[in-house]
């Protein structure tokens, strides 16, 4: 949405297309594009979240075409399943590395081995 059509139209026409987007897509995102971001751009930015708080609209401003095109690049990426799955295995390895280096984990390890020899 450029952020003078936010002004220039009638709100309520508005909020029935953003609406309209939301029934058909569970995850929105709502490009709020202005080249300055002032009081009246916040302000409209704040009057859409007010009247769609609780959904999964996200808002992000942005200043140009070349940072909205970049910006929907980055979301269609990262939401793919492909991309998605990746992201997780890498959060899991990053995980598992952190585990086994961790001093508890080694002392968990040397008393579980110590136990063994016991029995």
């Amino acid at each position: 949405v450029d952020a003078q059509g936010l002004f220039f139209t009638e709100r309520e026409v508005l909020f029935e297309r953003i609406k309209k987007f939301m029934t058909i897509h569970r995850n929105g995102f709502l490009l709020l594009s202005a080249a300055r971001h002032g009081p009246k751009e916040w302000d409209g930015m704040f009057r859409v979240q007010q009247r769609f708080l609780g959904t999964n609209l996200r808002i992000i401003p942005v200043h140009n075409t070349a940072e909205a095109i970049k910006l929907m690049l980055t979301i269609a990426k990262t939401t793919s399943k492909p991309h998605l799955d990746n992201i997780r295995y890498r959060m899991l390895m990053a995980k598992t590395q952190i585990v086994e280096q961790s001093c508890v984990w080694k002392m968990l390890h040397q008393s579980q081995l110590a136990c063994s020899f016991v029995n």
